[in-house]
């Protein structure tokens, strides 16, 4: 199956590379590396390095690039022309027809194997056992020449345009209505081209304001994206379009990487090699969401096919890839495929990886598409995880820009990711795992998901509250007579607070307090004072209500206090900012009591560089570290109560 998931027909496979025999060269090591762990700054980007502190991710062999005396020495083996290199996997790909220079590579001690992965066109002059999609379902119809482009009554549909069913499908202009479009956020859009995406009108807004940030073509080798497969560019269009009240996408106002990793005249491992150099420039930029619209099963050399047993996860050099995507941090959102109707059916690969969100399709109803993949992946994962629009999908014309209809998990895949960039938005304190968990209990079948539409249809409001919730904490104490009370939880000017109370004599909560919340939607501390002294030692019950602008209500927390309850301090936390720090690490440790603690700092040689032990008095204590005179680069502190270690963080020096 061709490995992009749109239902066009291609017609056309012109493509001069594919004369060449491709190899791919796997190295046992990363010896004698010219970069270092402890200098991260020489690879990965400040966003990249600042994700990894945020979310408590290690630098390791991984991240390094590839041997560069590796590279270099299969470069010189003869004719022999570098195309790209993959420091996750640890190989390259080649481009030789020189019979000696294979040899003398194969014949290296630092190298693990080789194997083609392109090779001769058949006499017609196209690649052998070539495999195309057919249209399943109908083909892309023009939009204004069918139907009157603001159809329909409500607000949504004249600030969306067409796109308005597949965002409300997902109450996700709940996201954009308090303030969540994507702004900050990265996404890379990995696919075959991005044909005249700067000049079509679609894209007129993220070209004005600079949205698009890198582009890299791994196919060509060079920066140029525009003159490629129109694939792409509909994928993008789904998230990026910002014509208002004709096309607006899920996060028309975040940053955009896009990458050609695809070869839509061929399909042969490469392209997986491909898409793993894709997903390695878009963590080394700090990339926080990529959206995958390429699958692999069946190639053009069938010595190359994988089975449905080889889709677990951990077989395919792009599932691979994927997941070490996710190890790093990015939230990986991947197409299930359009084999629903065929003898294949279940999820391609990279769909079966097993940290990714994996899309299938459905109308903007709620309908299955009857050419969406079936789960489970081999290993019996849930697959897909979700679903969203990809019947009758709105995407941009390749000719005209304005919207058409078109079918596809390829762009049930970016709608979805889209909208993902803006929850992550309102809650970049939380990592991709945690996102990709609220995301599955926000959906319409978290409690029974199935193998056509995973955990279901997810609802962003829902998805919203369940971070909310997450993050909220309360604690008190209680001090002659006198009750403090703390509740902390990110809100903003679009939400009121109610405390109600009930004494226990009574029968009913009353309303308390109500707080009427300000700026931003960040973290803020609600704080109020119960005198218990005039309540004759009843118990006082409390309900917190938080109330969303007018459309969302809910109880995120209830609880009981009484004079009697002795005071308790914070609960037992530590926490060091700020990170990366310039000058002084301020770390911040509570107890609940007096503790002897100790506290060390390593680098990344593991050498002591601070080392202070001192008792503790219940409460919070600020210890500082003076790291302005230490080399820029990775260090860890370590915390020890009563001589057991309770928590290290890295933090980075810049």
């Amino acid at each position: 199956m061709k490995a992009i998931f749109t239902l066009f027909i291609l017609l056309s496979f012109s493509n001069t590379e594919a004369q060449q025999t491709r190899y791919i060269v796997k190295f046992k090591d990363k010896a004698t590396n010219t970069f270092s762990i402890a200098n991260p700054s020489a690879y990965l980007s400040p966003r990249a390095l600042q994700r990894r502190v945020r979310y408590n991710i290690a630098i390791d062999s991984t991240d390094l690039p590839v041997t560069t005396r590796y590279v270099d020495s299969v470069r010189l083996a003869g004719t022999v022309t570098i195309l790209n290199s993959s420091k996750w996997l640890n190989q390259v790909t080649i481009k030789t027809t020189d019979a000696v220079a294979l040899a003398k590579i194969n014949a290296l001690a630092f190298v693990k194997s080789t194997a083609a992965v392109a090779a001769r066109l058949s006499d017609n002059g196209l690649p052998i056992n070539k495999k195309l999609d057919t249209a399943i379902e109908e083909t892309i119809d023009d939009v204004a020449n069918k139907t009157n482009l603001l159809s329909g009554t409500s607000g949504d549909v004249a600030a969306y345009g067409r796109a308005s069913g597949q965002i409300k499908l997902h109450q996700g202009e709940f996201l954009h209505e308090h303030g969540f479009k994507g702004e900050g956020m990265q996404i890379s859009v990995l696919d075959g081209g991005f044909f005249r995406y700067l000049t079509l009108p679609t894209f007129d807004s993220v070209r004005a304001n600079n949205q698009i940030i890198n582009v890299w073509d791994f196919v060509a080798n060079n920066n140029s994206v525009d003159e490629d497969d129109a694939h792409g560019m509909n994928c993008f269009s789904t998230i990026a379009a910002n014509m208002p009240g004709v096309f607006v996408g899920t996060a028309p106002k975040a940053s955009f990487c896009l990458y050609r990793t695809e070869d839509v005249a061929t399909e042969t491992n490469i392209e997986e090699h491909n898409l793993a150099a894709g997903f390695e420039k878009a963590d080394s930029i700090g990339v926080d969401v990529c959206t995958v619209s390429l699958g692999y099963t069946r190639f053009d050399y069938s010595n190359q096919n994988y089975t449905y047993t080889n889709m677990d996860g951990n077989t395919s050099m792009s599932a691979i890839a994927a997941d070490i995507a996710a190890s790093k941090g990015m939230l990986p959102v991947i197409a299930c495929g359009n084999e629903g109707n065929t003898t294949w059916r279940y999820v391609s690969s990279p769909g079966d990886a097993d940290s990714v969100m994996t899309v299938g399709a459905v109308d903007t109803l709620g309908n299955i598409a009857s050419f969406s993949s079936y789960g489970p992946s081999s290993d019996g994962q849930i697959k897909p995880t979700v679903a969203a629009t990809g019947l009758r999908a709105v995407i941009a014309s390749p000719s005209t820009g304005l919207p058409v209809f078109s079918n596809g998990t390829s762009f049930a895949t970016p709608n979805i990711a889209g909208l993902t960039t803006c929850l992550w938005q309102a809650y970049p304190e939380v990592n991709n795992m945690t996102i990709l968990d609220a995301m599955q209990k926000a959906s319409s079948r978290s409690t029974a998901p199935n193998d056509r539409v995973g955990y279901g249809i997810p609802d962003m409001k829902k998805a919203f509250v369940i971070l909310m919730s997450r993050g909220y904490k309360q604690n008190f104490c209680v001090d002659k007579n006198k009750a403090n009370v703390q509740l902390k939880f990110k809100f903003d000017h679009t939400i009121t607070v109610l405390i109600e109370r009930k004494l226990s004599n009574q029968n009913i909560f009353s309303n308390y307090k109500t707080i009427n919340g300000t700026g931003s939607f960040t973290e803020k501390t609600i704080t109020f004072i119960e005198n218990f002294l005039p309540l004759q030692g009843l118990t006082a019950s409390y309900k917190v209500t938080v109330r969303i602008a007018n459309d969302t209500s809910f109880v995120i927390s209830a609880f009981d206090i009484n004079q009697y309850q002795t005071c308790t301090p914070p609960v037992d936390e530590v926490s060091i900012n700020p990170n990366p720090v310039l000058d002084i690490a301020n770390i911040s440790i509570s107890r609940k009591q007096n503790t002897n603690i100790n506290i060390q700092m390593v680098n990344a040689l593991g050498q002591l560089l601070h080392n202070i032990t001192y008792q503790h008095k219940a409460g919070t204590q600020v210890q500082f570290i003076n790291m302005k005179s230490m080399s820029k680069g990775v260090y860890f502190v370590s915390i020890f109560a009563e001589g057991k270690k309770i928590k290290t963080v890295k933090i980075l020096k810049g």
